[in-house]
């Protein structure tokens, strides 16, 4: 801020006061930065699941996400969800869906009869088709 003695017209003195906001603007726009990385690592890094291995998988379009984690936590599209809430929270996004798609994300070490449940509660929310994630592994040298 710059203050100066600036004359006026009539002889007499006044006080001219100036703020520089570029700085300010400058600062704004880091700390903006910082903050879409800081979130983006915040919601990639909610749900990890190490997904069962299998030779023949394909890519699907994006469909609504269900994430079973090994220690049983349920997340929809990256968000934590509690299983009472399941069904009503897929049924509000396969409205807005075309394909009425659920991808379904387990760790390897969940419970088929957990990973059946969720698979129930899907379909009753609407779900027309439903994809298992996989990670593509190879097969073995004259496999």
């Amino acid at each position: 801020m710059a203050l100066g003695n600036v004359g006026d017209d009539d002889g007499g003195e006044g006080i001219f006061a100036d703020i520089n906001i570029t700085p300010l603007t400058d600062i704004f726009l880091v700390l903006l930065i910082i903050f879409m990385i800081t979130q983006s690592a915040i919601v990639e890094s909610a749900a990890k699941v190490n997904l069962p291995k299998a030779t023949q998988t394909a890519q699907e379009s994006r469909g609504v996400t269900i994430t079973l984690t090994a220690d049983d936590r349920i997340f929809v599209n990256q968000l934590p969800i509690e299983t009472p809430q399941l069904l009503g929270t897929l049924q509000d996004l396969l409205a807005d869906d075309e394909r009425k798609l659920v991808i379904l994300q387990g760790d390897e070490s969940a419970l088929l009869g957990r990973v059946v449940a969720l698979m129930d509660i899907a379909k009753r929310a609407g779900a027309q088709a439903i994809s298992i994630a996989a990670e593509k592994r190879d097969l073995p040298p004259g496999g």
